[in-house]
C-alpha cells in the first residue's frame, strides 16, 4: 500500500515538473456588503484527470501524515470537520474549508517552491505538503491558530526530488471568516514566508512580493470608457467600451492572471450579500477557463480532456458554506457546512460528478 500510494505521488510530480504551465490556478477573494467573506479559485491540470472527488472529513478521525518513509508522520486526531476537494490521492485536499470557516488551498509555485529536505529523525513531527491543507482545516479555526501551529511542524515533500533539483511544491491561500489572509511560501529549502493577502488574489509563480511589485505596471489601467483626444487637428476615439483596460495582459501565465484578477476584483459591483458574490465569484473566474490545447506545443498529443480547468470553487467563509463546479457539469453544486453533523457523519470521498456530461435539451 505504501508503495502504491508513493508511486502514484511521484508519477504526478514528475508530470508537474515537466509541464509547470499546465498547473495555472488563479484565486480570488472579496466581501459582500452584509459582511460575508468569499474566496474562490480554479484548478488547472492539462496532463491527465486528476480524479479530484469530494472529501468529508469528521471530527475525531486519525490521521497519519505520508513522508518518504511512507505513513509515519505526524500524527493527529481531527478537532474540526471540514468539506473539500482532492487532487490525485483522496487525502490531498487542494481546496477546502472547515466548519469555523477557515479556509485554505494550495497552489502550484514551479521553479520557486522549495522545502527542507526530509529528515526521517524528525518524521513524527513531519507533514507532507501535500497534506498540509488537510491538517489546516482539521485542526485550527482562524488563520492566528494556524500560524502558530505552523512553528510546531515540519513541511517535508512526500516524494524524494529528481538528483540536483527541488522537488515541485506549492504555495498556500489561507484565510479566515474574521478577515483575515495570508499567503504561505517556502522557498530555499524550507526557508518560511508569511505574507498578508491584503489585494485577495493568488495565482502562480513568482513569489507573492513580485507578484505585488508587477501590478506597479498597470497603474494607469482605469474602468470604464476613455475620452475623445485631440492632437493637431487629429482627435483618436476609443474603438468601444472598456478602452480604459487597454493594455490589460490576456495571456496565461501567473503573472498576467494575477494583473487581471487583481483588476476584475477590484472594479466589480460590491455584492450585496453571499449568494451574488458567489455569482460574482464564478463569473469573474470564467475568464479564467483554459482550453485543453492552449499550453500544448504544436503536434504534441493531448491528454483529451473537456477542460485544463478541472473544477472551480466558491467558499462562503461566514455561512461556512462550499460551492463547485467541474470541467464536465457547470452546475454549481452546493455544500452548506452548517447542515453537517460533522460529530456523527462518516468519512467519505464522492464523485464530483455523478451526472457527468449533463445536457438538458429544451423542446417546444
Amino acid at each position: 500500500m505504501k508503495k502504491s500510494i508513493l508511486s502514484v505521488c511521484c508519477a504526478a510530480a514528475l508530470l508537474l515538473a515537466q509541464m509547470p504551465s499546465v498547473w495555472a490556478c488563479t484565486g480570488i477573494a472579496f466581501a459582500a456588503q452584509d459582511g460575508s467573506r468569499l474566496q474562490a479559485r480554479t484548478i488547472e491540470w492539462g496532463g491527465y484527470d486528476l480524479n479530484s472527488r469530494l472529501i468529508v472529513l469528521p471530527r475525531g478521525q486519525k490521521n497519519v501524515s505520508l513522508t518518504q518513509g511512507g505513513k509515519n508522520g505526524l500524527r493527529w486526531t481531527n478537532k474540526y470537520g471540514a468539506v473539500g476537494i482532492s487532487v490525485v490521492q483522496d487525502g490531498f485536499i487542494g481546496e477546502g474549508v472547515n466548519e469555523k470557516g477557515l479556509a485554505a488551498g494550495v497552489f502550484y509555485f514551479s521553479g520557486y517552491g522549495s522545502l527542507s529536505p526530509y529528515n526521517a529523525k524528525k518524521a513524527k513531527k513531519s507533514v507532507g505538503d501535500m497534506e498540509l491543507v488537510r491538517w489546516m482545516l482539521t485542526n485550527f479555526a482562524t488563520v492566528d491558530e494556524v500560524i502558530k501551529g505552523l512553528k510546531k511542524i515540519e513541511i517535508v515533500p512526500i516524494y524524494p526530488p529528481e538528483k540536483g533539483q527541488s522537488a515541485p511544491t506549492g504555495h498556500w491561500r489561507i484565510a479566515d471568516a474574521n478577515g483575515r489572509s495570508i499567503v504561505l511560501e517556502i522557498e530555499d529549502n524550507g526557508v518560511r514566508h508569511i505574507y498578508e493577502n491584503t489585494v485577495g488574489v493568488l495565482t502562480n509563480s513568482p513569489s507573492f512580493p513580485w507578484q505585488m511589485t508587477n501590478l506597479n505596471n498597470y497603474v494607469h489601467l482605469l474602468p470604464g470608457p476613455v475620452a475623445p483626444a485631440k492632437f493637431g487637428q487629429t482627435e483618436l476615439k476609443a474603438f468601444g467600451m472598456g478602452a480604459g483596460m487597454t493594455g490589460l495582459p490576456g495571456d496565461i501565465t501567473p503573472p498576467a492572471r494575477f494583473v487581471r484578477a487583481f483588476f476584475y476584483t477590484h472594479t466589480m459591483p460590491v455584492p450585496a450579500d453571499a449568494q451574488n458574490g458567489m455569482l460574482q465569484a464564478f463569473h469573474i473566474l470564467n475568464n479564467f477557463d483554459l482550453p485543453i490545447g492552449i499550453e500544448f506545443a504544436p503536434g504534441q498529443k493531448t491528454s483529451g480532456l473537456p477542460s485544463a480547468t478541472q473544477w472551480t470553487t466558491v467558499t462562503d467563509m461566514t455561512a461556512p458554506c462550499f460551492y463547485y463546479r467541474t470541467m464536465h457539469n457547470s452546475q454549481i453544486r452546493k455544500i452548506d457546512l452548517s447542515k453537517i453533523n460533522f460529530e456523527t457523519v462518516s468519512y467519505q470521498a464522492l464523485p464530483l460528478d455523478l451526472h457527468p456530461q449533463q445536457v438538458q435539451e429544451i423542446t417546444f
